[in-house]
């Protein structure tokens, strides 16, 4: 199902829909600031194993990140030194994740690296979400295979044609970016960029 939502004044009543999706334990593919992101609530550890075993990801061996609509909860979920987060209030919202320790409130899947990847994206439609959820959004990129076209992880028609019989609903949110996230490691004294990808980060 694909689903229109404008990103400069997102209609409460479709992101309602994706809400309702998301309590569900769907699985929804939506727009951020860089790729297009398949998510789900980020607490419901069903939805999640099931989107790791959709993309082929190892959560024993791969950061699973999540977004959050804004800065206030990050404690909740992740350790935020005084210094890393005066270095994501000035960075965020933004094409950056950054990688932290985790706190016990995420569930024991994201436990297994001790760490997980918050990101705030400068989008309004998917920090609604986040919001009117009451809890963050796992994050992953949708991927392109080797012989696809890259129409096929930027415009929403095409990757409802390819990922609309798997997922439960796609957002269209406008024509979608190429270049993923700059990742930061904060684990450690100094940040440290272990991707570099869209935006620069700002010291």
């Amino acid at each position: 199902m694909l689903l229109k939502i404008y990103n400069e004044n997102p209609n409460p009543r479709e992101i309602d829909k994706v809400i309702s999706i998301l309590k569900d334990g769907g699985i929804v593919v939506y727009p951020t600031d860089t790729l297009y992101g398949m998510g789900c609530d980020a607490l419901n550890v069903r939805a999640v194993e099931k989107i790791c075993d959709l993309k082929g990801i190892n959560p024993q061996k791969s950061n699973l990140s999540i977004i959050c609509n804004d800065l206030s909860n990050i404690s909740e979920y992740a350790k935020v030194s005084t210094p890393t987060f005066k270095l994501m209030r000035k960075n965020l919202p933004g094409p950056f994740t950054f990688i932290l320790p985790t706190t016990s409130s995420l569930p024991k899947i994201y436990k297994n690296k001790k760490t997980v990847g918050i990101r705030v994206p400068d989008n309004l439609i998917i920090r609604e979400i986040v919001e009117m959820l009451g809890n963050p959004v796992l994050s992953t990129s949708v991927k392109l295979e080797d012989d696809e076209e890259v129409e096929y992880i930027t415009d929403p028609e095409l990757i409802e044609e390819k990922w609309g019989d798997i997922v439960d609903i796609v957002i269209d949110g406008g024509i979608g970016g190429i270049e993923p996230s700059t990742v930061v490691d904060c684990t450690s004294d100094e940040p440290e960029i272990i991707r570099q990808g869209k935006g620069v980060l700002n010291l």
